[in-house]
């Protein structure tokens, strides 16, 4: 799971994985997602890499040492909870 901020709020309900594409689908590296999972996925070239700032580097390395600590919400909680400030 994933946390990232947003004025008023946490989401966590975001799971990185990586794969790759075999026979035109994606095969997940590591353990499979639960059937019916809902993806969304960003292909990049090779050679790409990306850049962010200092600041936003530091909050997605805390965003995964808490999502490795376990401290995250289920997907119903964060619709709730997005539903609240909406």
């Amino acid at each position: 799971m994933m946390r990232a901020s947003m004025p008023g709020c946490i989401i966590s309900s975001m799971q990185l994985t990586t794969g790759t594409v075999v026979g035109g689908k994606v095969v997940v590296e590591g353990e499979p997602l639960p059937e019916g999972t809902v993806v969304t996925i960003l292909a990049r070239e090779a050679d790409e890499t990306f850049e962010v700032p200092p600041e936003l580097e530091a909050e997605l390395q805390e965003s995964i040492a808490q999502a490795e600590r376990g401290e995250t919400i289920s997907a119903k909680e964060l619709l709730e909870r997005l539903r609240r400030i909406a």
